[in-house]
């Protein structure tokens, strides 16, 4: 059964418990509502949450447990002769997923029956036609244990998806017969809601906590496995990055830090002043009427996609450059591709994360300060520079964080204006590249994860989240410091 049919059969009966709930409670107070310890819609939202959350938690599980328990049933059904050499079981796994798909490609283009899809009994010539003939496949036939594989797993998903919505249902029919049990007038209906909601919003606030510690602990065991076929020494001690899938590969990461803190430098160079005088024009200056239309034209660049910036910078910041400081300039640029053009471009982008944040912070400033300052005879240049500026800098320093970890974290402008080449250079003119562009070139196509030159992707990450962890520990320290001297 598809998902959507299941949340929506679910979200069915929560409707049903809901008023079942209600209308049980009120028959059991003999139609008067005094009677009931809670009001009659706390009753029903009893049954609704007692059949929704069970259901829910039933589907979640099942749908993060069952591709890891698939994955490990058609591993072990595998034979050991399909990892050929120069392969790997993770590339074999892959492959098997990609039959799955185009097995399923297949049915639904018409080219193969589903009967044909689950038969043992066809060749692996025949389904390999059939995929490439419904555009699944390019070239080449699949090899039958691949095949059977796919056939396999695809029984297996089939099978736990009608076991999940059968047990789904079952704890959703289960969460309204207790409900209903319970309902009465003396039961404390009210209670129960209030902590059941409780309990929903707590695991809502667990689930970012959660998240945080899994992508951790993935970016640190895929670290450590990196580190125990890839000497650290080499990792951080060397100055040359040239990664080679044959082997051989030199993974230094000095190359790719120093174009991310070179580019995200550039960036705040432009991004945090621009940003900060926009702020302060726009909180202290501005009348209203100005206000209500600038400020809404710097947030717009806050939704425009990264990809646009990057054919920005490509199409017409690179070429804008090269007339300026190209051959035909002053002959500093080889091409539009370079730091310069990412980080300007870059910088652009982080305007608004800066303008919009500090004007808030800005104005949250009490005015009282602002009227002492005034009736010492401060000019408003001066309050602002000693009096608003001070009082606001925490938030400010925030915002400056923010844009610099959303600077650091940059890609797209990375890939498109500042190039591929990874390299130690104090030329801002020159062509290079940064650590989130070379984690995409890591890990895109067949990435053979028991290999340092894919594992190498997590070490970098790995590497990036230390370095913004260390970021905000530092403005935390700066700040709180600043603030008592202030207070």
């Amino acid at each position: 059964m598809p998902v959507l049919w299941l949340v929506l059969i679910v979200a069915t009966l929560a409707l049903g418990g809901f008023f079942a709930g209600r209308r049980r409670a009120l028959s059991d107070a003999g139609g008067d509502h005094r009677r009931l310890h809670s009001l009659p819609a706390y009753y029903g939202w009893n049954a609704a949450l007692k059949v929704a959350v069970p259901a829910a938690g039933v589907l979640t599980v099942w749908l993060l447990a069952q591709p890891l328990v698939v994955g490990l049933v058609v591993v072990g059904d595998l034979p050991q002769d399909v990892v050929t050499e120069g392969s790997s079981m993770d590339l074999v796994m892959s492959e098997v997923r990609r039959t799955v798909s185009g097995l399923e490609g297949a049915v639904a283009a018409g080219v193969m029956s589903p009967e044909e899809a689950r038969s043992p009994l066809l060749d692996a010539q025949r389904i390999s036609e059939a995929l490439r003939e419904a555009g699944q496949i390019v070239s080449g036939q699949l090899p039958q244990p691949v095949i059977s594989a796919a056939q396999q797993m695809r029984q297996l998903d089939n099978a736990g998806d009608w076991l999940m919505s059968g047990a789904a249902l079952a704890a959703a029919l289960a969460g309204l017969l207790w409900a209903l049990r319970e309902t009465g007038a003396a039961f404390r209906a009210r209670n129960a809601v209030e902590n059941g909601l409780r309990a929903v919003l707590v695991a809502a606030a667990s689930l970012a906590v959660l998240t945080t510690l899994g992508i951790v602990l993935s970016l640190i065991f895929n670290t450590v496995e990196f580190f125990r076929i890839y000497p650290a020494s080499e990792f951080f001690g060397s100055l040359t990055w040239s990664p080679s899938f044959g082997g051989r590969s030199e993974l230094g990461i000095w190359p790719l830090l120093w174009g991310t803190l070179y580019i995200s430098l550039i960036a705040l160079i432009v991004a945090v002043p621009i940003g900060l005088f926009a702020a302060i024009y726009l909180s202290e200056y501005a009348s209203r009427r100005v206000r209500s239309v600038v400020k809404p034209l710097l947030e717009v660049l806050a939704g425009i996609p990264t990809i646009v910036y990057g054919l920005f910078a490509l199409l017409t910041v690179g070429p804008l450059l090269m007339e300026v400081f190209g051959n035909e300039g002053l002959g500093w640029m080889r091409s539009g591709t370079a730091v310069m053009t990412a980080g300007l471009v870059m910088g652009i982008m982080l305007i608004p994360f800066v303008s919009s944040l500090s004007d808030d912070i800005i104005n949250a400033v009490p005015q009282s300060l602002r009227d002492g300052s005034y009736g010492l005879g401060a000019t408003q240049s001066e309050t602002i520079r000693k009096v608003i500026l001070p009082a606001a800098l925490p938030g400010i320093v925030g915002a400056i964080l923010l844009a610099t970890s959303r600077a650091i974290g940059e890609t797209m402008i990375v890939v498109l204006g500042a190039g591929a080449a990874a390299r130690l250079s104090l030329n801002p003119f020159d062509a290079m590249t940064t650590i989130t562009a070379k984690i995409v070139s890591q890990l895109t196509g067949d990435a053979d994860f028991s290999s340092p030159e894919a594992l190498v992707a997590f070490a970098l990450g790995m590497t990036l989240f230390v370095i913004t962890l260390a970021l905000n520990i530092v403005a935390l320290v700066v700040v709180r410091k600043y603030r008592e001297q202030y207070e």
